[in-house]
């Protein structure tokens, strides 16, 4: 799939997995990813006609037409940006039908629960207040 970048990444800072995941991100990606804090005070959902929620259920990419990728599609999509041959390659393994739906099944798992890992706040993560 060809996408336009930037590509921008909406991650959420308060999830200690995923925010130590996108910090190793940040230092091999270049300038066609943009990285967006969701548990930012400033960040306003509403401006990319989404609410927090959605934002909070999984990781969300968009390229630079507007285009959404959620789940284990926005993964492939940063991969793809990467400049590390290694993500391309992982990108389209997990793309594989098989490991796709493994893929898939694996992360719905994780993004449901990841709210009873350790977080970088004090408080619980807000994801398990937009899940109920």
């Amino acid at each position: 799939m060809l996408i336009r970048y930037p590509l921008t990444v909406f991650y959420d800072g308060a999830c200690g997995v995923c925010s130590t995941e996108i910090r190793y991100y940040r230092t091999i990606a270049d300038q066609r990813i943009k990285f967006v804090d969701i548990a930012a005070a400033d960040f306003a959902a509403g401006d990319y006609d989404k609410s927090p929620g959605e934002f909070q259920k999984k990781l969300h990419a968009r390229d630079a037409d507007g285009n959404f990728y959620t789940g284990v599609e926005a993964f492939r999509r940063l991969w793809e940006a990467l400049p590390s041959p290694f993500y391309h390659l992982l990108s389209t393994v997990v793309g594989l039908p098989g490991i796709h739906l493994a893929a898939r099944t694996g992360y719905a798992v994780f993004a449901r629960f990841r709210h009873l890992l350790p977080s970088r706040h004090a408080s619980s993560c807000p994801v398990a207040k937009h899940l109920h």
